[in-house]
C-alpha cells in the first residue's frame, strides 16, 4: 500500500502527546483509587484501563489510514449503526450498578452511549458542512434536533442522565459552530422560561426521589449529609485536604479509607486532587488546555468546512466533560455522572475519545492534500 510521504511529514505530534499524558495520569490514579491495603500488584480495574488505553491507541492510529472526508459520506450510516446499538441495549444489555448501559461482546462490555457522542459530531458536521456558514435560522435547527433527541431519550431510559446531557451540550455547540443565529436559541428558551413557574411544580412531582434529592443537595448538601449529599461533601473534603502540594501518590485518606464514593469513575478528580494538591490539579487542567488549544490550531488550518466542524465537535466533547466533571466534584454543578475525559475509569469512553483524537490528527495530516 502506497503511503504519501507528506502524511508522515505533517504528522500531528502535540495533540496525541497531550492526550497520552492525561491517559497516563488517569491510569495511575485509577491504580491508586482501586488499590486495596495488602493487595499485591495493580488492581484488575487498573489493568483493564491500561488494556483499553492500548486498544484506544491502536484505534487512534487506525483511523489515520483513511481520508477523513470519507466520513462525510458515511456520517448518517455511522450515526445509525450506533443508534441501533442503543436500541439493542434494553433488549440484550447487561445490568450493572442499577443501570442497563452495556452490551457484552465476548469478554468485553461496550457502552454504546459513549460512541454516540462522536457519532453525533460526525452527523452534525456532515449536516452543517452543506449549509451556509452564516445566517442560519430555525429550519437548520430541526435536523440537529432530530439527530439528537431520539438517542438522548434512549440513553435517558437506561438511565444515564450524564451521557444524555452531553449529547445536548454537543448539539448546542455544533449549532453555534455551524452558524445558527443566537436569537433562535432565545426564541426557543423564552417560552420555556415563561412556562417554568407553571410547569416546574408538575415536573418536580414526576422526578424520581433520588433526582429530587440531587437537586436539593446541590443547593445545600448539608440537608442530607449521610444520604444524597454524601458524595459531594466527601468530594469537597478530598479536594480541600490536598491543599497546595497534596498528600502524595496513594496517600489520600478519603480514598483509601473508603470515604469517597465512585472514586475511580465520577469522582476520580477528587482522588487526584487529594494526592497531588492544587498544583497537581492546575497541571492537569494545563494539559487539558494544551489539548484544546492544539485542537483549535488544527481547526484553524483545516481546508474544508466538514474538517473544521469535525475537529471542533470532538474538542467540544472534551471541553464539556472537563467542565462538568470538575464542576461536579468541586460542588459548582449538580452530580450528573459525567466522567473526566481520558482520566476516569471506563473503556468505552477512553476508546471513543482516543479515536476522536485520531480523527482530529487525520484532519491535520491531510490539510495539504486538498
Amino acid at each position: 500500500m502506497y503511503i504519501d510521504r507528506r502524511l508522515i511529514t505533517h504528522f500531528e505530534w502535540m495533540l496525541p502527546l497531550f492526550a497520552i499524558a492525561v491517559c497516563g495520569l488517569g491510569i495511575a490514579t485509577v491504580y491508586s483509587a482501586t488499590h486495596a491495603p495488602g493487595m499485591e500488584g495493580p488492581s484488575p480495574l487498573a489493568i483493564r484501563q491500561g488494556l483499553w488505553f492500548l486498544g484506544g491507541f491502536i484505534g487512534m492510529l487506525a483511523v489515520l489510514s483513511f481520508d477523513y472526508r470519507r466520513l462525510d459520506r458515511w456520517a448518517y450510516l455511522v450515526w445509525g449503526a450506533v443508534g441501533i446499538a442503543l436500541v439493542l441495549v434494553p433488549l440484550i444489555g447487561r445490568v450493572a450498578g442499577g443501570s442497563r448501559r452495556w452490551i457484552a461482546v465476548g469478554p468485553i462490555s461496550i457502552q454504546p452511549s459513549e460512541f454516540m457522542k462522536p457519532a453525533l459530531v460526525v452527523a452534525l458536521a456532515h449536516f452543517f458542512a452543506r449549509t451556509a456558514a452564516v445566517r442560519l435560522g430555525f429550519r437548520e435547527m430541526v435536523a440537529p434536533l432530530l439527530l439528537t433527541i431520539p438517542p438522548a431519550l434512549l440513553i435517558l431510559a437506561q438511565p444515564d442522565l450524564g451521557s444524555a446531557a452531553m449529547l445536548g451540550f454537543v448539539m448546542v455547540s455544533m449549532l453555534v459552530l455551524g452558524g445558527v443565529r443566537l436569537r433562535w436559541f432565545a426564541l426557543i428558551l423564552l417560552p420555556v422560561l415563561v412556562a417554568s413557574p407553571l410547569l416546574g411544580p408538575a415536573m418536580w412531582k414526576h422526578l424520581k426521589v433520588y433526582q429530587q434529592q440531587r437537586i436539593l443537595t446541590f443547593i445545600n448538601p448539608e440537608l442530607d449529609p449521610q444520604g444524597a449529599g454524601y458524595h459531594i461533601i466527601q468530594s469537597k473534603i478530598a479536594v480541600g485536604s490536598g491543599m497546595l502540594w497534596g498528600r502524595g501518590f496513594m496517600r489520600g485518606t478519603q480514598n483509601h479509607l473508603n470515604f469517597l464514593p465512585e472514586q475511580h469513575t465520577d469522582f476520580i478528580f477528587s482522588v487526584f486532587s487529594e494526592e497531588f494538591g492544587f498544583v497537581g490539579g492546575v497541571a492537569l487542567m494545563a494539559l487539558y488546555l494544551g489539548l484544546l488549544l492544539r485542537g483549535l490550531v488544527v481547526a484553524s488550518r483545516a481546508r474544508d468546512r466538514f474538517g473544521v466542524l469535525l475537529v471542533l465537535g470532538v474538542m467540544s466533547i472534551v471541553f464539556w466533560q472537563v467542565v462538568v466533571n470538575v464542576g461536579m466534584t468541586t460542588g459548582l454543578l449538580p452530580v450528573v455522572g459525567i466522567p473526566l475525559p481520558f482520566f476516569s475509569y471506563g473503556g468505552s469512553s477512553l476508546f471513543g475519545l482516543l479515536v476522536g483524537i485520531g480523527l482530529v490528527m487525520n484532519v491535520s495530516m491531510r490539510r495539504h492534500l486538498h
